[in-house]
């Protein structure tokens, strides 16, 4: 799921001996590690730099936030999101080729699935991640709603186009609910599911 940061930090080490981070992917496993041993509120960027042995500064060259690393490369997956749904063949039915666009959207290596639990337990469950959730949430259904609106030949401030971004986001969120409660549980398999009984009308 993770990106590679662009550009590299300074070479060196930190003063305990550790190597710096080197990628963005390596600041996000450091500060979940942290998340998870202190909890997200008590946890300060100085204490992601610090312990990945960088600068406060060379931390905001790759996040403008703590809330930022949490999300990861959002902006990244949302342009890959558009580009799957960009790739449905015209003769396909739109709920299904939403269907299957979204379903290959959250289809993780396996050994990126516990990380991803962890993020999405902050992003579901965090208080302090709300606001950036609605923000973020936003963008994803304006991507569905586009999707929606170009198969219709409608706008997308029209009610159908308006409802099939709404009713995607619900649907996508109500299948992670259902995966972070159960550890043997299979997102993709949830996803699919969920949205099935959605084109069959529940």
């Amino acid at each position: 799921m993770q990106r590679p940061g662009a550009g590299g930090l300074v070479e060196g080490r930190a003063r305990t001996g550790r190597p710096r981070a080197t990628s963005r992917a390596e600041l996000e496993r450091i500060g979940f590690e942290l998340f998870e041993r202190r909890g997200f509120d008590a946890v300060t960027v100085d204490d992601i730099a610090t312990a990945a042995g960088i600068g406060r500064r060379t931390f905001f060259r790759y996040y403008a936030s703590k809330n930022d690393l949490v999300w990861g490369d959002f902006e990244g997956h949302l342009v890959w999101l558009r580009k799957l749904l960009a790739a449905v063949p015209v003769d396909v039915p739109a709920m299904t080729g939403l269907r299957t666009a979204i379903v290959e959207f959250n289809r993780f290596d396996p050994a990126t699935v516990p990380w991803h639990r962890r993020r999405m337990e902050l992003i579901l469950h965090m208080p302090a991640l709300q606001a950036d959730s609605t923000l973020r949430y936003a963008a994803w259904r304006g991507i569905v709603t586009d999707f929606a609106a170009a198969r219709t030949g409608l706008l997308p401030t029209d009610p159908g186009p308006t409802l099939t971004g709404h009713v995607a986001l619900a649907t996508s969120v109500a299948a992670y609910e259902l995966w972070l409660r159960d550890d043997s549980s299979n997102l993709v398999e949830l996803l699919d599911d969920a949205f099935g009984r959605l084109a069959s009308g529940l």
